[in-house]
């Protein structure tokens, strides 16, 4: 039998905000994220994901705050990231209510980390969080491949999207949320470019994430290999509902819960 495809909402948070842009810039309000989750909650989705995109150290406080409201309102597995560093900061989130921790920036500059998570709280418990782009030239033209970038998109490493991710699988991440930060609120669809490449290469769950705008974009993402498919504006904004894209799966053949 094969596995049902998990429908996913994202919701980014900052000061604790829902808010939405397009390539990670000139976000805009998206409402509370608490009462956004309940919703989702009631609509079907499979799980939720929470990304706090200032990551400032001092948000964390309000990030463990809306995940245990969140946690009291809806009954699905929370995953939580954004300005994750430490063992500490996993547990922190883990016992507000998180279900799973995302990492990204952190991870990359001390990957280390991974299979520390992954050693004290099982391999389910980790999400690598990529924020990847293709590469461009000097002249803003393609040079080929995907590089992963920190700090919310706004810094390249020249790391190879798909080496990370390869690396990040054999140091214990038990999923991967891969985020084309190209296709990123523009709703031209899924980079399934990017998905099957990523695909060939690892074999722990993999999320699609970034593209999303309408229901045709959702299944070329799964038969690209994606394991469960992410959205937000089109979910926040009312463009679409989790029962739109489970019923467009659905008249496509492919599973869901």
């Amino acid at each position: 039998m094969s596995v049902a495809t998990r429908v996913i909402p994202c919701l980014d948070v900052d000061a604790g905000r829902v808010v939405k842009g397009v390539n990670f810039l000139n976000l805009r309000d998206a409402g509370d994220p608490v009462e956004l989750a309940k919703l989702y909650g009631e609509q079907g989705a499979d799980e939720l994901t929470f990304l706090d995109v200032t990551a400032s150290s001092g948000n964390r406080e309000t990030t463990c705050d809306i995940v245990g409201r969140t946690a009291e309102q809806v009954f699905i597995p929370l995953t939580v990231g954004g300005g994750v560093r430490t063992v500490d900061d996993v547990d922190r989130l883990l016992r507000a209510g998180a279900d799973k921790v995302g990492v990204n920036t952190a991870a990359i500059a001390r990957p280390e980390l991974i299979a520390e998570v992954a050693d004290r709280f099982g391999s389910q418990v980790l999400v690598l969080s990529a924020d990847v782009r293709r590469r461009v030239d000097d002249a803003g033209n393609r040079s080929g491949g995907f590089e992963v970038t920190t700090h919310g998109g706004r810094q390249g490493t020249g790391l190879d999207a798909v080496e990370w991710c390869a690396r990040a699988a054999e140091l214990g991440a038990g999923e991967i949320l891969l985020n084309s930060m190209d296709a990123d609120g523009t709703k031209d669809g899924f980079d399934v470019e990017l998905i099957e490449l990523v695909r060939r290469e690892v074999r722990i769950p993999l999320v699609a994430s970034g593209g999303a705008g309408r229901v045709e974009h959702f299944a070329p993402a799964v038969r690209a290999g994606a394991d469960a498919v992410l959205a937000a504006s089109v979910f926040h904004f009312g463009e679409l509902t989790i029962g739109d894209v489970k019923d467009a799966l659905r008249q496509d053949g492919i599973p869901v819960r």
